[in-house]
């Protein structure tokens, strides 16, 4: 079988002027992704539209997508019955470690599971998802996975 490259295309658009200075240029702009239209800005602490979501959001939201869809699937392959699966993820860009960036981002999927299945095994399947999460192998932040497993009645 020959070797299979993934493409990914995204599109993006900006119009406005920086002409009068950092503090007055328009950080709206729009992305194309996969058919879909999103309208974006900074983070608000840079003088983004708070209304809008920003680069560092998406980046935290593929990185936990990537997680559940990673742990699905090696659920999935080992017949482990999961039957819910929800993340309160965190990113943290911390301004007093320069230069800037997202040092870390912290899942916390709360999976709930039924049958009759050690957490130790749950625990386990989410590290090798882990390690097969394509988002979180492409990044230098530290990506911690604090989860809780619930039991389905």
């Amino acid at each position: 079988m020959g070797v299979t490259t993934h493409d990914y295309t995204a599109t993006l658009a900006w119009e406005g002027s920086t002409a009068l200075g950092y503090e007055h240029y328009d950080r709206g702009h729009a992305a194309g992704v996969g058919g879909e239209q999103l309208e974006l800005s900074a983070d608000p602490s840079f003088g983004g539209d708070p209304a809008r979501l920003n680069p560092e959001q998406l980046l935290l939201a593929a990185a936990s997508s990537c997680q559940l869809l990673s742990f699905l699937a090696v659920a999935a392959r080992a017949r482990l019955d999961v039957v819910g699966y929800r993340d309160a993820a965190q990113a943290v860009m911390d301004e007093a470690d320069p230069p800037l960036r997202v040092g870390r981002i912290t899942l916390r999927p709360e999976v709930t599971v039924r049958g009759d299945v050690p957490d130790s095994r749950i625990h386990h399947l989410l590290e090798v998802a882990h390690r097969e999460c394509f988002v979180a192998r492409s990044l230098t932040s530290e990506v911690v996975i604090e989860a809780t497993v619930v039991r389905a009645t």
